[in-house]
C-alpha cells in the first residue's frame, strides 16, 4: 500500500502535533518543519512529498514566501499546498489562493476536514503524475494532426491526462488541468454529482464508493466523455463533451474565497490558471475547450 508523504510546516509545536495526529491512522508519513525556512532546506535537499501543510504566519521564512518559492520552482509547482492559519479574512484568503495555495483550512478546523482535504489533494493532482506515461504512444500520437477518444471512468480519465500532455510544450503542467477536466465531465458530468454532495461524500470518505457505484448503474453506465484534439501552428485545442445535464461554469473559473476550506471547487480555476492559455464552457455547460499555446 502506497503511503504518501506530508511535509507540516508551522512554528508551534502543538499545531504540528494535532496535524500529525489527525493523520496518524492513514496511509500518510508526517515529516515535519518547524518554519519556512527549515522546509525549504528539506525540500531543496532533495526531501519529496506528495502535499504541504504550511502555516501562514512564521519566523524567517513565512508561509506566504515560501508557497510564492514553491510555486516558482518548476521541481516542486505540481504539489499541492494547503494553507492552515488564523488569518481568515477574505483577502488573506485570496492572497493564498492566487499564490498557488490548493486548499485553505482557518483555526480551529476539524480534523476531519484535514483528513478530507489531505485526500482530496492526492487524488485530484497527485495521482495522475505519478502514472506511468507510455512514451511510445506518446511519440507516434506526436504524428498525429487532430484524434478523437472516448472514455467513461476516472482511470481512462487519468491515463488520457498523460497522454494527451504528451503532444505539448509542458507536459506536467497540462497534465494537471486535463486531468482536472477530464475527470469533471465523469464525475460532474455523466454521474450528475454536484458541487454540495460531492463536499459531503468527501467529508464522509465516501466519494470513491459513490463514483463507483453510479459506474455501475443503469442510469449512468452507458454515459461516454468524448476528447478530442487538434494542433495548429499557434495551438493545440482540447474538445471534452459530456453527456450530462450541464452547469453553469462562470463561478468556477476563477478561485473564491468562499470555497477556500471546502474539499472540492478549485479544480477548473486552476486548469484554467497553470494549464491553458484560454478555457471556455459552451452550450450548456457540457462541452470545454481548453487551447496551449505551443508557438509565440
Amino acid at each position: 500500500m502506497t503511503q504518501w508523504r506530508v511535509l507540516a510546516v508551522d512554528d508551534e509545536p502543538i499545531n504540528l502535533e494535532i496535524i500529525a495526529e489527525a493523520l496518524a491512522d492513514c496511509d500518510y508519513q508526517v515529516h515535519r518543519a518547524d518554519d519556512g525556512e527549515a522546509a525549504w532546506q528539506l525540500l531543496d535537499g532533495g526531501g519529496q512529498y506528495d502535499v504541504v501543510i504550511l502555516d501562514r504566519m512564521m519566523p524567517r521564512l513565512d508561509g506566504l514566501s515560501l508557497l510564492r518559492r514553491i510555486k516558482a520552482d518548476s521541481r516542486f509547482r505540481p504539489v499541492p499546498v494547503i494553507m492552515q492559519t488564523a488569518a481568515s479574512n477574505p483577502e488573506q484568503v485570496r492572497q493564498g489562493i492566487e499564490a498557488g495555495a490548493y486548499y485553505y483550512l482557518t483555526k480551529p478546523y476539524d480534523p476531519r476536514a484535514l483528513q478530507a482535504i489531505v485526500r482530496a489533494a492526492i487524488s485530484e493532482i497527485g495521482t495522475h503524475l505519478r502514472g506511468a506515461r507510455a512514451e511510445a504512444g506518446i511519440a507516434a500520437l506526436g504524428l498525429a494532426v487532430r484524434g478523437v477518444f472516448r472514455f467513461r471512468d476516472l482511470q481512462q480519465a487519468q491515463a488520457l491526462s498523460q497522454l494527451l500532455s504528451g503532444i505539448c510544450p509542458d507536459p506536467a503542467a497540462v497534465a494537471i488541468g486535463l486531468a482536472e477536466l477530464l475527470v469533471n465531465a465523469v464525475e460532474h458530468g455523466n454521474l450528475g454529482i454536484g458541487y454540495r454532495e460531492k463536499t459531503l461524500l468527501r467529508l464522509d470518505n465516501r466519494w470513491d464508493e459513490e463514483v463507483a457505484r453510479r459506474l455501475a448503474a443503469a442510469q449512468w453506465r452507458d454515459r461516454f466523455v468524448e476528447v478530442s484534439f487538434e494542433r495548429g501552428r499557434e495551438y493545440v485545442q482540447f474538445t471534452i463533451a459530456d453527456e450530462g445535464e450541464g452547469f453553469d461554469a462562470s463561478a468556477y473559473l476563477d478561485f473564491d474565497p468562499a470555497r477556500a476550506c471546502d474539499p472540492n471547487g478549485r479544480g477548473i480555476a486552476m486548469a484554467r490558471r497553470m494549464s491553458f492559455c484560454d478555457l471556455e464552457f459552451h452550450g450548456k455547460g457540457n462541452v470545454v475547450v481548453a487551447r496551449v499555446r505551443v508557438a509565440g
